[in-house]
């Protein structure tokens, strides 16, 4: 029962750290499904921030070739031919720009995870603490 003792609490010991590691280090089952939550995140805004790109573009190329569209955004800009004149009403605004939201930053936090020194920590006081079983326990058996 000697050395069988020493082994059970460290083989006690290795399980605790390996299970501790796998679901809650910084490399665990916890820690990547926080990982793939960012990542879908991301995924949603490189699809709103694509959206955003093709009205863009396509307002870009609505002014780059159709003279009316562009007659018209200039007009709405306050701006005209030559021979026109405009009456400004005060307390009105100009006209709101459309096209300035360049999108969102979607910030995804860090992981959490429990550190490596909390998980050995653990796992050396669960060997020590199957260690002291089996020592109270072959103090018991011999009285």
């Amino acid at each position: 029962m000697g050395i069988l003792k020493y082994l059970l609490a460290v083989v006690s010991a290795v399980a605790v750290y390996s299970v501790l590691s796998l679901t809650y280090g910084a490399t665990g089952f916890s820690a990547y499904r926080e990982l793939l939550y960012g990542r879908d995140i991301q995924r949603e805004n490189i699809q709103k921030l694509g959206v955003i790109n093709s009205t863009l573009e396509n307002t870009q190329n609505s002014l780059l070739f159709d003279r009316n569209t562009l007659t018209v955004r200039a007009r709405q800009l306050g701006y005209g031919y030559d021979s026109e004149r405009f009456v400004r009403i005060v307390g009105l605004s100009g006209m709101e720009n459309l096209y300035n939201n360049p999108g969102e930053v979607a910030i995804t936090p860090a992981p959490m995870y429990i550190s490596d020194r909390i998980i050995k920590i653990c796992a050396l006081f669960s060997g020590v603490m199957v260690f002291a079983f089996l020592f109270v326990f072959e103090i018991i058996r011999r009285q």
